[in-house]
């Protein structure tokens, strides 16, 4: 049997999403920016698809504006609010454990004459409340803080901290990479008190190529492409709209057993914790809070041997995130975490269609990793 457990990685589109990718490429296909009925249908079925995500997200449908992924997503919200944040102040705030899409940016940004924080997280991956209110001053103009880490699972208070941050930097706006959170802690963005959210499709069963941003009413941000005026003219280009409809079929297919499907997916997690722990040399690292995600090591064994013969039992796993491309993860290195329990270092992740019998397929993988360390 194939057990897929990397779910933080990519997740298999589910029926109603192929659906809706299939009806958008066949049927209403059209420009949704044309004036004829064929391309006003194509409107029809983008505001369609903009209301099912805006109703995940607990977001007014004109707050959400579609992106390409959770990547652009995060460059746009970072690199729009330092150009109308950027002559207020040149101090930004985030932390050493937030996803690349949201790091290189601020790499670019200090190459430019910002002063970035890293903010540093405890030993299970957590970034406190008192850690942020250490770091902001008065001149802070941007924090950038993810919602659950894609690692360790660990999630962050973002409501409090969003409050701390409009309490003590008032100039300041508070975005959260919510692409791990997404239909996976609850929240409602309009309760929040995030200025900017970004989340991600192909992380909640839907098709690759789409995403979004929230944008809070009345914070107007400079316009990220330039064109045709599309998405409230903050991001021009007409609209992958197979994508995009996927994206809202999705969200439209999961919201009904939403909490059904959290309570399986946390239940999964702490049987395969049980389990691990029932291991000799299997360990379990990171906070593990959200419902999805688990990381642990095996000490002494390469984490490219450890995927390997997971795979050779029909198991699949990350080497932490799927974006480090064989790199140490950033990620437990800002733990502080001794290096060969870096360096053997795997996440399994789940979803709603997750199974126990996947589960039990990967502890039985990991006694077959132990015995080949122990031979």
């Amino acid at each position: 049997m194939f057990a897929y457990l990397d779910n933080s990685a990519t997740t298999k589109p589910c029926p109603e999403a192929v659906a809706a990718v299939t009806a958008a490429l066949e049927q209403c296909w059209g420009n949704p920016s044309a004036l004829y009925r064929f391309g006003m249908e194509a409107a029809r079925s983008l505001k369609t698809a903009r209301e099912q995500v805006a109703k995940a997200l607990g977001a007014e449908p004109d707050r959400v504006f579609f992106t390409s992924g959770g990547t652009e997503a995060d460059n746009w919200a970072i690199f729009s609010s330092i150009a109308r944040m950027g002559k207020r102040g040149k101090h930004i705030i985030t932390t050493a454990v937030e996803h690349h899409a949201v790091l290189n940016p601020m790499k670019r940004l200090e190459a430019q004459g910002f002063e970035v924080t890293y903010l540093a997280p405890d030993k299970e991956g957590r970034i406190t409340l008192e850690t942020l209110r250490q770091a902001l001053r008065k001149d802070t103009i941007f924090v950038s803080i993810m919602m659950v880490n894609n690692e360790t699972g660990a999630v962050m208070p973002i409501e409090r901290m969003a409050k701390l941050v409009h309490r003590m930097a008032p100039d300041a706006l508070f975005h959260t990479d919510a692409v791990q959170g997404f239909m996976k802690v609850p929240f409602q963005a309009k309760t929040l008190g995030a200025d900017l959210i970004s989340i991600s499709s192909h992380k909640i069963h839907g098709p690759k190529g789409a995403g979004a941003l929230y944008i809070r009413k009345g914070l107007p941000l400079p316009a990220f492409l330039l064109g045709g005026g599309q998405e409230g003219n903050y991001r021009s280009g007409t609209e992958a709209m197979p994508a995009i409809c996927g994206f809202g079929a999705a969200c439209a297919a999961a919201l009904p057993t939403l909490q059904e499907d959290l309570q399986h997916e946390h239940a999964l997690k702490e049987r395969a914790i049980a389990a691990i722990r029932d291991i000799p040399g299997v360990q379990v690292i990171g906070a593990h809070e959200a419902p999805h995600v688990l990381s642990a090591t095996i000490a002494g064994v390469p984490t490219q041997n450890i995927i390997n013969i997971l795979q050779d039992h029909g198991v699949c796993v990350s080497a932490g995130s799927a974006c480090a491309k064989g790199h140490r993860s950033h990620v437990l290195e800002a733990m502080r975490l001794p290096g060969e329990v870096i360096d053997g270092a795997f996440r399994a992740s789940f979803s709603r269609f997750t199974t126990e019998q996947e589960i039990d397929q990967l502890i039985e993988a990991l006694k077959a990793v132990v015995q080949w360390k122990n031979r």
